[in-house]
């Protein structure tokens, strides 16, 4: 096109600083594709007719396709920048994008479906060569330049005619450098960190390691919908070509069709600055379910950018990270879809909330390795609480969106076994002066040495079981003042099988005749006592702390010792199975293994590792690998968790 500015690629920076521009507009696109998509009317309810029905959800089914390949196209820029050598980029501004920041004829805001917005769409996705009018309501204003100069060291924005246009800059740039330096020196980037349609269902997605694999996933990009000269009936400007004729022969039959709800233009969390062409999201209950919103979508983004950017992950870590990423969009669809039947709030009567798609500074910054998914199920269940508050509004959406995200937590925690540091590596904590002189009296841990063994009593773990004072009570001193335990008084075996008896881990010993100390069951076993604790029999990691191999966990919520029980379920009369139904369950491929318990601020246990859940009577109720288990004492579902904790107020460290 003689018309058309020349995209200049003389170095590596002018490439990336392209693909991240194409990222951008990628990740853009979709995002005001599915804001237009949300916003589309549902049901007769809404005033439309059975056959409106059938025909709006055929056009919001064709949009969301397109938003789909959005994100196949955003994954495969990323893997191009990756194959470079940097970072994906899923950085972009927030709506309304401000005017100079992309080429004077892309003009991209948030905006419900309607007439201007789809020929607005088409005027995007249009091919090189076509000449159309960009949408009512997307005024371009004075046109800008933007440019570089061949001489320059530092990238700076080149402008482009039509998206296909960059793309085909892109591609000039590729084949260009690959020249110039050799394609192994341009193509430096870890294979590792490439996405394929083995690790997510997204068609037309592949690696990129090389220049014809570069050039494939560009070709792919334009061919699937920007810029293609060929008017394939797949591509986005054809089917929403399709979806304009079918509009339009509509209104012709009734003129006063509204296929959308009354969806505010660029709506914002906060009160803009700017306050032209933005809607601030300020009715209370409308700002709650954007706040969850947006939190979604950024939780999303995050996981996409670790899932591409982090090295150090396994191919079954990145795999989780991109299957729950589009859980999470599974998740946002609709809770968006239900902010757009809400009010934006009194200063715009008439005028429904959307969602914003906020960006935030920290989205995408890099996760530690050792304590990624440590942060990430925390995050989860942070999202699931914040569901959770939301039921009240709409029970059958947020309480199954809160159970969701709990799973998802638990699913991440599962991962978190891997930095548990081994037991060598804890560090020793002394306690100050003070402490000590205040706990001479009665130690944390009593220890008593014998002729075989040195026999130790945790209290604080004890909930008088009384296997000791009964199997041993000339060991167990009971009711007395003064030294109470006395090894010698038992047989080295005896003693070890007592210790092994005490459910709660209070009783431990170290063998000094020789003999086998305490080893970790060949079964790990989680038993749900009657009206009482869980209590553990496994290689124990409680809190990331290693903890012996038994442990009563408290599941009434009114221990003073938490995670431990203490006795108070007898004190509150807490009522609760041990013999709850059984769960259809498959064996595990390994039975034993560390078991990771982390309790979770006001939530339940996150339990990680091979795990067999069984009645007080021995009967197998569940087999798992992860799981959330009550510690509120509410749920419904006991042992597992139900999300009563939040709507209960449950609060433990």
């Amino acid at each position: 096109m003689t018309n058309e500015p020349e995209i200049i690629v003389q170095h590596r920076e002018e490439l990336l600083d392209l693909l991240s521009e194409a990222a951008e507009i990628e990740h853009n696109l979709m995002c005001c594709y599915l804001y237009a998509a949300f916003s589309m009317k549902s049901s007769e309810a809404e005033g439309l007719s059975a056959r409106e029905v059938a025909l709006v959800a055929g056009w919001k089914r064709a949009i969301m396709a397109v938003a789909i390949d959005e994100m196949t196209h955003l994954s495969l820029v990323a893997n191009v920048m990756s194959a470079l050598g940097t970072a994906p980029h899923f950085a972009r501004p927030n709506f309304p994008v401000e005017r100079g920041y992309h080429p004077s004829g892309v003009v991209v805001s948030l905006a419900p479906f309607d007439r201007g917005s789809l020929d607005h769409f088409i005027y995007l996705e249009r091919p090189e060569g076509i000449d159309l009018a960009d949408g009512a309501g997307f005024d371009h204003g004075v046109p800008y330049l933007r440019g570089t100069r061949a001489d320059r060291l530092m990238p700076s924005a080149q402008d482009y005619a039509t998206v296909g246009h960059l793309y085909r800059g892109i591609r000039g740039g590729l084949i260009a450098l690959s020249e110039r330096l050799g394609e192994h020196a341009l193509f430096v980037g870890n294979p590792a960190c490439q996405i394929g349609v083995d690790s997510v269902a997204l068609s037309g997605l592949s690696p990129v390691t090389d220049l014809a694999s570069a050039l494939r996933a560009i070709d792919t990009i334009v061919e699937q919908g920007e810029g293609t000269q060929t008017k394939s009936e797949r591509s986005h400007y054809c089917r929403f070509l399709r979806v304009r004729d079918e509009y339009e022969k509509h209104l012709t039959e009734n003129p006063d069709f509204v296929p959308s709800r009354p969806v505010a233009r660029n709506p914002v969390m906060r009160a803009p600055v700017k306050t032209a062409d933005r809607v601030w999201i300020c009715d209370p209950e409308a700002a709650r379910v954007l706040d969850l919103s947006n939190a979604l979508y950024t939780f999303m983004l995050r996981l996409l950018a670790d899932a591409f950017g982090a090295e150090t992950h396994s191919a079954s870590e990145r795999s989780a990270l991109l299957d729950a990423g589009v859980e999470l969009m599974h998740l946002l669809a609709p809770i968006a879809e239900y902010l757009t039947t809400l009010p934006a709030g009194d200063p715009y009567p008439g005028v429904n909330a959307g969602v914003s798609f906020a960006m935030l500074r920290t989205t995408l910054s890099p996760l530690s390795h050792s304590g990624a998914f440590r942060v990430l199920s925390q995050r989860s269940f942070e999202l699931s609480r914040g569901a959770a508050r939301l039921s009240p509004l709409a029970p059958g959406l947020f309480g199954p969106t809160a159970e969701r995200l709990e799973s998802l937590a638990v699913r991440f925690a599962g991962f978190t076994r891997s930095t548990i540091p081994p037991r060598a590596a804890l560090p020793v904590v002394q306690a100050p002066p003070s402490a000590a002189v205040a706990s001479a009296a009665t130690p944390a841990i009593e220890e008593v040495r014998g002729k075989g063994l040195l026999l130790r009593f945790e209290g604080k773990r004890c909930i008088h079981a009384r296997h000791c004072v009964l199997e041993q009570p000339n060991v167990f001193l009971a009711n007395v003042k003064g030294p109470w335990l006395k090894p010698d008084a038992a047989s080295v075996e005896s003693l070890v099988r007592t210790a092994h008896n005490c459910p709660s881990g209070a009783i431990t010993y170290q063998r000094t005749d020789g003999g086998p100390e305490e080893r970790a069951p060949r079964v790990n076993l989680l038993r749900v006592r009657e009206n009482g604790p869980l209590a553990a029999h496994a290689e124990l990691s409680i809190g990331g702390v290693p903890s012996g191999f038994r442990a009563t966990l408290c599941r009434c919520g009114a221990s003073k010792n938490k995670p431990f029980c203490d006795g108070s379920h007898h004190e509150i009369n807490f009522q609760a199975s041990g013999e709850p139904p059984t769960e259809a369950s498959e064996p595990l491929a390994a039975r034993d293994g560390v078991l990771s318990v982390r309790p979770q601020p006001n939530g339940p246990y996150l339990v990680a590792g091979n795990l067999e859940l069984v009645s007080g009577t021995g009967r197998t109720l569940n087999r798992v690998s992860t799981a959330a288990l009550c510690r509120c004492g509410g749920s419904s579902r006991k042992p597992f968790c139900d999300g009563t904790h939040a709507r209960i107020g449950f609060r433990a460290d």
